[in-house]
This record gives structure tokens, sequence and C-alpha cells, in this order.
């Protein structure tokens, strides 16, 4: 029987590290498979593994799969199968696409796949393409623009727009068959590339961002960033405006390989084809003209799980869907952070520019931090702002949640990294969140109860704290000196006020974006 026996996901956000759902992408250039959990929305890699059977490397030469990878292809394939069964993962969908779809041989070979119960899906070209769209829509919500995802054996167009994606194309330009386009000299590559996109209609500029999927533009990215001594080290989301895409394709065009395999987090996989990956760059950009172009990690696999959710899952901010179930992980769960999140609201400088979708991010992953070891927690939290991969996250929107992290650990020098990243205005409020939640959970070691009957507030130039009269005694040596740094902070006076029990309990609980969390 096929292992995938449904389409639908479970119910449920917080399903942990389970391994609930899996997509096996039977690709040109590797055969991959993919291992979820955690959120639908923002789902978490369990398992990522990869064989680079090379299935498409001989399609126009033979018009056939070449039976040396095909066994490749099989032999990962039946070790998949038999890890699924381990994992009792019975939710996976297997797809297959630009290789087996040009190669006479590709029936036979889904056949074989067949056998060993993945019940194999071939994409057309129109369909590969917007699957790949998809999973930038789910990455980037509102994104507008092109979406070019370059496989092995192929290269996909498609238009996106209100989340929608149209006009979908699949071009025998993928990074196997790209060494062939070569004729001696660069400039004569990218004429042939150029043909090409001609004759597909997609030679003519899109006044709209270029968005760039697949294992090899990722790489191309890490090649940018490294060589601009950027401080993320996560490629998605990466942004280059043309002037920036084009040096670095320059560079790449006439780059040695071998020398490339010895940049960091460069394979030799990745390596061999840069050069020529550069050349299609340059084309696109040159006849594209986009605005921007922004690398993303999300692609087909993604896409097809997007696809999957139903319109009120897939509105959900999956910035705050990853997040929640990573704080929960780590003992602070979403109904916490609201809690604390209400209760630092006028801690928030006035004309803020962060948002409260920004600061509610902010408060779950530093009350996370918390409870690691102390020696780890700052760290351990910047590493988490800066590097984790979180969707629907600025450079910018990082640094704040970095300096959000460090200031609620009481140190409010941060490093030169993040301070690269957004300006002093922008760090300078997320200072002020980080010292507001540390009041916060230090005043009642975040009780249910020293929450309701206590309230923060802005008052004619003072920041006041109110406590009930039986939570008076809460106010220690330690709270007066988080009150003191908080307020001058905010260029306040800080004050202490004993209000009668009950006052403060039937003040509104702050809610922000409940739906989202």
């Amino acid at each position: 029987m096929p292992l995938r026996t449904s389409r639908h996901d479970r119910d449920g956000n917080l399903s942990g590290t389970k391994a609930e759902r899996a997509i096996i992408d039977i690709g040109s250039n590797t055969v991959r498979m993919v291992v979820y959990g955690g959120s639908l929305r923002a789902p978490t890699v369990l398992l990522n593994e990869k064989v680079a059977a090379r299935l498409g490397r001989d399609i126009s030469s033979t018009g056939l799969l070449a039976g040396e990878a095909v066994d490749m292809a099989m032999r990962g394939l039946r070790r998949f199968a038999r890890l699924l069964r381990e994992l009792g993962v019975r939710d996976v969908e297997t797809v297959a696409t630009a290789a087996v779809r040009d190669a006479a041989n590709g029936a036979e070979f889904l056949t074989r796949v067949a056998e060993l119960g993945l019940a194999p899906r071939l994409l057309s070209g129109e369909e590969e393409a917007c699957a790949s769209a998809m999973g930038v829509i789910g990455a980037f919500p509102g994104a507008r623009g092109v979406v070019a995802d370059m496989g092995g054996g192929s290269l996909e167009f498609t238009r996106i727009a209100d989340g929608q994606c149209s006009h979908g194309v699949s071009l025998p330009i993928g990074s196997l068959r790209l060494h062939e386009l070569r004729e001696g000299k660069p400039s004569a590559t990218r004429k042939a590339i150029v043909q090409q996109l001609k004759a597909a209609d997609w030679a003519d500029p899109i006044a709209a961002p270029l968005y760039l999927v697949g294992g090899t533009w990722r790489t191309l990215a890490v090649y940018a960033m490294q060589r601009r001594g950027y401080a993320l080290t996560d490629p998605h989301g990466y942004t280059m405006s043309p002037e920036e895409a084009m040096e670095v394709a320059a560079e790449l065009v006439t780059a040695d390989p071998e020398k490339l395999r010895q940049v960091p987090r460069i394979s030799s996989m990745r390596a061999a084809i840069l050069p020529d990956a550069a050349i299609l760059l340059q084309a696109l950009v040159e006849r594209l003209q986009p605005e921007q172009l922004v690398i993303s990690a999300w692609g087909l696999r993604e896409g097809i799980l997007f696809s999957r959710l139903d319109p009120l899952a897939q509105a959900q901010d999956p910035l705050l869907a990853g997040l929640s179930l990573f704080a929960a992980q780590r003992g602070a769960p979403p109904t916490l952070a609201i809690r604390v999140a209400g209760w630092t609201v006028d801690a928030v400088p006035p004309n803020g520019r962060g948002s409260e979708r920004m600061r509610l991010a902010a408060t779950m992953l530093a009350l996370a931090s918390m409870q690691t070891e102390p020696n780890l927690r700052i760290h351990q939290g910047i590493d988490w702002a800066l590097h984790k991969r979180w969707i629907d996250l600025t450079p910018q929107g990082r640094a704040m949640l970095a300096a959000t992290l460090s200031a609620n650990a009481n140190q409010c020098e941060l490093p030169d990294e993040v301070q690269s990243l957004a300006d002093g205005e922008c760090l300078e409020e997320a200072i002020c969140w980080g010292l507001a939640i540390r009041l916060c959970r230090r005043l009642g070691a975040q009780s249910r109860r020293s929450h309701h009957g206590s309230r923060l507030s802005r008052e004619d130039g003072v920041l006041l704290l109110e406590l009930e009269e039986d939570l008076a005694d809460l106010y220690g040596v330690p709270n007066q000196k988080d009150m003191k740094l908080l307020a001058n902070r905010l260029g306040l006076e800080p004050q202490m006020r004993v209000v009668p029990v009950d006052s403060l309990r039937s003040l509104p609980e702050f809610e922000p974006v409940p739906s989202e969390v």
C-alpha cells in the first residue's frame, strides 16, 4: 500500500518534534527527502537527506535516465521508504520533476518507485513552477513579482501576486544543462539563454522583485554574503540589488571551481555549477531588470505543504507560528508571552518603529532564552535571533530580537554584528522591550497573580508601577533597580504606587494578533 494515506494534515499547531509528514522530491540533480514536524504554517525540518544521483545528466544526449543514476536513486529511495516506516510517517508525498518528465524511460522508473510504496506523482512543468511559487508565497506573505526556480534539469518562471501564481513555464536550462550551453565564451552562453527566454516570452523587464529558488541560488547567496562580510549566515531572505548581483556574477563567471570548493559552505557539486549559474544570473538581470533579487529557501516542497493548508491556516503569521512552538518547547508558552507583552505595552517608546507583531515575537524568544544556562543565554539567544531560520523576518527584525534578548539578560551593550543590521533608534526601542520584560518576569517570577495584580504605565513624565496591596512586598531592591534602568532609557522618572486589592484585576488582557499564535 502507498505510504501516503492522506493529503490532509491533522489538526493542531503545537505538535512538537514528532515526525508527521514528508516530501520526497525526485529531481534532475538530487533525490531528496525532507521530514517535517511542528507548526503546520512554519514546519520544522526534522530530517533532510539527499542523494546526488544526477538522473538528468544524459537526457540531452540519450533521452534516457542513465542506468547508473537510476540505480543510485533507487538505493536512496529504498532507504527513504525504510526510514519512513521506522519513523511511522504515513503522510508522504513523492513528486518527480524535469528529468523523469523528459526521459523516455521515465514511466518505467516511476513504476519501480511505486513498488516501494511511495505513490510518485509526475509534475508537469507548469505544476512544478506553481508549487515553487507557492513556497515563496508562504515564505514571504504579500510577495509580488516573479519566481525563478532553478533545478538540475529546468528553470521555472512564475508570476506571483495577491497570494496567487500565474503564467508558470518551465525552460530546459537547469544547472545540469547550463554547461551544455557553454560555447566557449560566456557571452555566447548568455545569448543562447536569452534566445530561450525570448521564445518563452520571458525576456522583458518585470518591474518587480525576482525571487530565486534552488540550492545553486542559495549557494551563490552564501558566496555573496561572505564576500561582503555580512553578519547573518542563513541565505533565506538575503536581498541583492541588481548591481550587487552583477558584481557577484562577474566574479563567479571566471572563478576556478577548485578554488570555490575551498570557500566554507560551498560543496564540490555547487562549486562546479556556480560559474554557469552566474552566466544565467547575468542574463536574467540584464533582460528582466528586477527591482531586487531575493533568495528563498522555501520552494517546491514547502509550496506543496503550504498549498494543502486551508485559507485560515495560510493566513497565519509564519514568524509567530514558528516562534510560538519553538518557545513553548523551551518553557515559554504563548499564553505567558501574551501576558508579558500586555504588561509591558506602556514601555514601548513613543513613536516606536517596531510592530506589536515584532514585540510579541521578541517577548516569546526572550522568555525562552531564560530557560537556558545563565552562562549560555546571551550568546545562545543572539544566535537564535540572528542565525536560526525564521520565516518572514527582516535583518532589522533579527537585530531587534537580539537586542531584546540581550537587554532582558541585563546586557545593553550590543555586539557589532547586531549593530550592523539596524539603526540606533530601532535597537534602543528593542532594548526597552527587553528591560521591560526583565522587570515583568523578575517582579513576581512570572506568576499569573503578579501579572494581574500589577500594572506598568506612563503618567506625566513618570514610569509608574502599581501594585495591589497584597503584592506590595514583591517590590524589592532588584525590581527597584530594574525600574530605574528602564525609566532612564525612556527618559522618565520611576515611581511605585500601592493600590487597593482587586483594583487592577478588571483590566482587559492584552492579546496581540491572537489568531496567529
